[in-house]
């Protein structure tokens, strides 16, 4: 995710960080290629001189700027809701961290030092672990290392086997959930309250899952990519007879725009990728990490990731 001030008026034409220009650049510059041929031979194909009026593009740019914008829209509520439901799990995260210290009785405060020994430090533990899991299974990594000193070797190893790791760890709270409630740690409304709290995450989760395997239908993108070019190739030929040399720069204008909120609505539609203006996955767990780390007064805390080159990953 691109994070910075909004940048002065000359800058803001000269940004490439964060801009939708290099994924366009080669069929902008086939376009203006076109459009500046066009403008040499007056119209003219082979000796065969194409006349079109502006009233077709007219007819056909209103729709389709229209079903370009309904698409964006669709795209942006992909990104939001993925953004909702991340925030949903860094608040259910703390949550379970202070429903676990609270109200699950022990001899001795949660504290990091007991170790993954202590109930309550575990379920804290996993569920920053669950945090980190969730991120590498949207973003198809494997990088499931990172989580060991977070988990029992045991659990650990489990968990490697698992076809969905996060799914495997909420499976773990549970049961060390019902360890509790068998030996009369918490009281039993007491432990359906932080059972809600770990469908909310799993809700999460599930959610996200659910952006990320459900694309936008593949017909409605095929139809607007065809007619956004479709209409930007045959621009110059409408164009060239009334505002002559002028044509290239136009198109290119327009050109610049459609291309650009085609390709700004595939970016988005898949908020969880490490794209620029991808939401920031590793900076939310960090964020998760940190304040559970704290709550268990842990001396390891990680420090809070910042922006390089003002992109967020």
């Amino acid at each position: 995710m691109i994070v910075r001030d909004r940048p002065s008026a000359l800058k803001m034409f000269l940004l490439l960080r964060g801009s939708i220009l290099p994924r366009i650049l080669p069929s902008l510059l086939v376009n203006t290629v076109l459009a500046t041929l066009v403008t040499i031979n007056h119209g003219d194909l082979f000796a065969l001189k194409i006349t079109l009026t502006t009233i077709p593009f007219t007819l056909i740019g209103l729709p389709l700027a229209i079903f370009l914008g309904f698409r964006n829209n669709v795209a942006y509520d992909r990104f939001w809701e993925g953004r909702r439901l991340w925030g949903e799990l860094v608040h259910k995260s703390r949550s379970l961290s202070r429903q676990c210290q609270s109200l699950i009785v022990d001899a001795a405060p949660a504290h990091a030092n007991r170790g993954l020994s202590d109930t309550r430090v575990r379920m804290i533990y996993r569920a920053v672990a669950f945090a980190h899991a969730l991120r590498q299974q949207l973003r198809n990594s494997n990088t499931s290392a990172e989580l060991k000193d977070l988990l029992l070797e045991s659990e650990w190893q489990q968990m490697e086997k698992s076809s969905n790791k996060p799914d495997f760890l909420m499976l773990k709270m549970g049961e060390d959930l019902g360890l509790c409630l068998k030996e009369g740690r918490i009281d039993s409304c007491l432990a359906a309250s932080i059972d809600a709290t770990l469908s909310s995450m799993t809700g999460a989760a599930g959610g996200c899952e659910r952006i990320k395997s459900t694309p936008v239908p593949f017909s409605y993108t095929l139809l607007l990519h065809r007619t956004a070019y479709l209409y930007c190739f045959l621009l110059p030929f409408g164009l060239v007879d009334s505002i002559g040399f002028m044509t290239p720069f136009v198109v290119a204008i327009v050109a610049y725009t459609f291309f650009g909120l085609d390709a700004l609505g595939d970016e988005i539609e898949e908020p969880f990728g490490t794209d620029s203006n991808d939401l920031p996955l590793d900076a939310i767990c960090r964020t998760i990490e940190i304040n559970l780390r704290e709550s268990l007064h842990d001396e390891h805390v990680p420090a809070p990731l910042v922006p390089i080159n003002y992109c967020l990953t």
